[in-house]
Order: C-alpha cells, then sequence, then structure tokens
C-alpha cells in the first residue's frame, strides 16, 4: 500500500478541534513511516527519503505544539519523546532502516489512540480530564 497521503493542508488543520488535530498529526506520521517501510521493501529510495521527511516534519509540528504550562509532565514526556525520536528517523534513510520506522510506529500508536479516545470523548460531550 503506498502513501497517497501528503501533508494536511493548512485549512484543514485550522478547522478542526484541538485534539482531532492531534489525532490526524499521528495518523499523518504513521503513515508516512509506513509508506517509509513499503518504500524499503520496494528498493524507492526517492519514496523512503521523502516518507521519513514528511514524518520528521509531522513530529517537529507536534513537538513545536506541546503546550508545557498546561501539559506539564505529560507535555514535557512528548517533548522529549519527541526529540529522541526525530533523529532517530534519520536512521531509516541512512541503514534503510526497517526496526526504527517499526519502533517509531510501536511508540506513537499508543499515543495516537489515547488522543483518538479523547477526542471521541469530547466530540461525544463528555467529561474530559484537564487537557495534557
Amino acid at each position: 500500500m503506498a502513501m497517497n497521503a501528503s501533508p494536511v493542508s493548512n485549512d484543514m488543520l485550522l478547522s478542526q478541534p484541538p485534539s482531532r488535530l492531534v489525532v490526524t498529526l499521528y495518523d499523518e506520521t504513521i503513515g508516512a513511516l509506513r509508506a517509509s517501510i513499503e518504500a524499503i521493501h520496494r528498493k524507492d529510495i526517492e519514496a523512503r527519503c521523502n516518507a521519513v521527511s514528511i514524518a520528521s516534519e509531522l513530529l517537529a509540528t507536534l513537538y513545536l505544539c506541546l503546550d508545557h504550562e498546561q501539559g506539564g509532565e505529560v507535555a514535557d514526556n512528548l517533548g522529549r519523546l519527541y526529540s529522541f525520536l526525530i533523529p532517530r528517523l534519520q536512521r531509516i534513510n541512512i541503514y534503510n532502516d526497517l526496526d526504527t520506522a517499526e519502533e517509531a510506529i510501536r511508540l506513537l500508536q499508543p499515543l495516537r489512540d489515547s488522543w483518538h479516545e479523547l477526542d471521541r470523548r469530547i466530540e461525544s460531550g463528555g467529561a474530559v480530564s484537564p487537557a495534557a
């Protein structure tokens, strides 16, 4: 399955609630990482490089959107995770490193799922804990 997602448009992002925006960024990042894995299997260097570049940019966006005042320790921990992953993604390009791409997906997927659950609760009008 080839990556058919391109970076998300600014208009689309700005029209979404913040929780959905975060889910969208995670979805796009994970999709780009999966595309890098597929490109490695196809020996498509250009597609791999493009996918890693997109994933890196999206993780940087997630990092820059962290609210350390409201998010406190959670935001700090996410910042450390993103700071660990962003430079590490270059291993995918340098070494055709499937393990690094798969590791990043394993680390990001539970976070995506948690944000998706939060977004679902917000959309349904359910009670939500203070924003992190």
